[in-house]
């Protein structure tokens, strides 16, 4: 074989191998790209919950489909990636999406599982992927198909919304309709009654005309009447005790009904003392009304007060009676604040009151619950400041709407006794006084209005308030306490209410008007001779022993460091001039203006600060306009 016939043969060999080499390294480098960009087809899928029910598994799904029943149709669908799968590949991040929805931002997430609170339409294709470190990714596709589907898309939503309109539309014409009807049954009832109380009245009054004297009849007639008024609030409570037929069947039914008698008893002492008004007790129902016949502020603290009372006096009774083995019955109440008619305010042995109020809290004691006392919101909006109460819903009234129901739990620990919730403390008596102080106010201020005479151009109605206003400036900045305020308050209110008898020593009639008024307004003994010296302390010249007489004196002269000095100190010459205490000359009553503003002085710091300056000038005024006269 010559030369060149070798290097053929090895030029054959060469070319074969590096063609073999070229193809395998061709195929490695397709293999690697193929891994990197296309996914494989991988069943990544292991289980599908459906609200929280394993509803299919790997072994279920048919040729990569699932069927939903439309009974099961998924509220919350979780997707479940096999753990072996991901153990095998080593797969760490994972997505999940809908091919209808797909998002190319689509995150991946380090979780191998997926929620989804819905599928909308007949079908859907639900993706998943998983990769791991390598970049190696897998790839799994499963149809979906819901069974009835077609209830969950776009437009049947928005049928279903349509529905919803119509239906409700058609609710309310057929409520308005009912509304309508009843409204018209009952005026018709009410005029027909009406009618017939006309006829039997005209008939009635003839006949009496018949058998008396015209003078007599006439004032019959007017001695009859009832006059209705409007209370714009009044507090009703109803309790009705629970199972008092059926224990009072039993062995110790007259004990029973004693016990009713002292239970009623207790109840007419508690209204009573708490200014509260008994309308009526029929058997095993009690009802009273706080703000009638007397107006006043503080109605729905005092009946929730009461009712609370009842409660405690209740359960003393229940005690006593488990202690000896008896049955004793359960009581139950209702409240609600709002406005009433009364045909008689003057009458009390006829006093009745009717009205929505009267309904609403007969319908609160009706729905409530053995044990508690139940109020609406209106009556809460007026005492949760007092009491801690609970929500416990609403309560559909006829014409009214739905309205709010509270259980009353107990006093605010701040104002209870050690914090116990059980019984009322200091404070809560002090707070509940400044509130009943308006109402003392409102009352003193028309009996100074109504006998105050003409001719006190400076002791009147304006100067009374200017001094109860300034008492409680100058009592905050001294930083008295609630009580104390209230005691100043008070005394201010009544230091010159003896003037609508007497001009000389009115002190002391104010003194003897307070200690009539105040034990009406829950006032003690101990306050009402507070506000005694209080009132006494007024009295010219002012001898003040503590701090409470200091805040009284500065407040009553107040006006002598006022800017309205000068027209004010002529108000009080032109009265002392009607009255003949002093002399009709202008000039002597600068002479005496000066002596007592110079022998005078604040006790209060706060008084200082505020007066003290401005009443030195007016001091330096009038001075100067007597150096001009003389």
């Amino acid at each position: 074989m010559n030369t060149i016939g070798i290097k053929t043969i090895h030029f054959n060999i060469i070319k074969k191998h590096f063609l073999l080499l070229f193809a395998l390294v061709f195929l490695t480098i397709f293999q690697i790209q193929s891994n990197n960009t296309q996914p494989q087809s991988t069943p990544l899928l292991n289980k599908i919950i459906v609200n929280d029910t394993i509803i299919f598994n790997a072994n279920t799904i048919q040729e990569g489909k699932i069927t939903i029943k439309k009974n099961l149709t998924p509220r919350l669908f979780t997707i479940w990636i096999d753990s072996g799968i991901i153990k095998q590949h080593q797969l760490n991040e994972f997505r999940f999406f809908l091919e209808k929805s797909k998002n190319n931002t689509v995150n991946w997430i380090p979780y191998p599982y997926k929620e989804f609170s819905r599928i909308k339409g007949n079908s859907n294709v639900l993706i998943i992927e998983a990769r791991n470190s390598k970049n190696e990714m897998f790839t799994n596709k499963v149809l979906i198909e819901l069974n009835g589907g077609e209830y969950n898309t776009t437009l049947a939503w928005l049928l279903y919304i349509l529905l919803f309109i119509v239906a409700s539309y058609l609710i309310y014409a057929w409520a308005s309709y009912r509304l309508a009807r009843e409204k018209y049954l009952l005026e018709t009832e009410i005029s027909n009654r009406t009618k017939e109380l006309s006829e039997q009245k005209a008939k009635y009054e003839e006949m009496l005309t018949n058998y008396l004297p015209k003078e007599d009849f006439e004032k019959l007639k007017e001695q009859s009447k009832d006059k209705t008024e409007r209370f714009k609030m009044v507090t009703v409570l109803f309790s009705n005790i629970l199972g008092f037929t059926k224990v009072a069947d039993q062995e110790n039914a007259e004990q029973l009904i004693d016990d009713v008698d002292k239970f009623n008893f207790h109840f007419d002492e508690v209204v009573h003392k708490l200014h509260i008004e008994k309308i009526k007790s029929i058997g095993d129902s009690y009802m009273c009304a706080g703000g009638i016949p007397q107006k006043n502020r503080t109605n729905p603290i005092e009946v929730v007060l009461a009712a609370f009372e009842m409660q405690q006096y209740m359960q003393s009774i229940k005690d006593q009676y488990v202690a000896k083995n008896k049955k004793i019955w359960d009581l139950r109440m209702g409240i609600h604040t709002g406005p009433v008619f009364s045909n008689s305010a003057t009458n009390k042995k006829r006093l009745e009151i009717w009205g929505d109020t009267v309904n609403i809290a007969s319908r609160m004691e009706a729905s409530g619950e053995i044990g508690k006392v139940n109020i609406t919101g209106m009556t809460y909006e007026l005492v949760k400041d007092y009491f801690l109460c609970q929500y416990r819903g609403k309560m559909p009234v006829k014409y009214k709407g739905e309205i709010d129901m509270y259980f009353i739990e107990g006093f605010r620990p701040a104002l209870s006794i050690d914090g116990f919730g059980i019984k009322p403390n200091k404070t809560f008596t002090i707070r509940l006084g400044l509130i009943r102080f308006d109402d003392l106010e409102e009352h003193v201020m028309n009996i100074l209005e109504d006998k105050l005479p003409r001719n006190l151009h400076y002791h009147n109605l304006k100067h009374t308030i200017d001094v109860t206003v300034q008492v409680e400036i100058i009592g905050r900045h001294e930083g008295i306490s609630d009580e104390e305020m209230l005691l100043l308050k008070t005394a201010a209110l009544f230091h010159d209410t003896g003037f609508t008898s007497t001009y000389k020593d009115h002190e002391e009639v104010g003194v003897v008007l307070a200690k009539e008024i105040l034990p009406n307004y829950d006032y003690t003994e101990e306050q009402i001779e507070k506000i005694s010296d209080l009132i006494m302390v007024t009295k010219l010249p002012p001898k003040p022993t503590n701090l409470l007489e200091e805040i009284m004196c500065d407040a009553d002269l107040d006006y002598l460091g006022r800017v309205d000095f000068i027209p004010v100190s002529g108000n009080l010459f032109t009265e002392l001039t009607e009255h003949k205490i002093i002399e009709n000359d202008i000039n002597h009553w600068n002479q005496l203006q000066i002596s007592f503003i110079s022998n005078h002085q604040y006790f209060t710091e706060t008084a200082k600060k505020l007066r003290d300056v401005n009443k030195n000038n007016q001091l330096e005024a009038i001075r100067k306009l007597v150096k001009e006269n003389s």
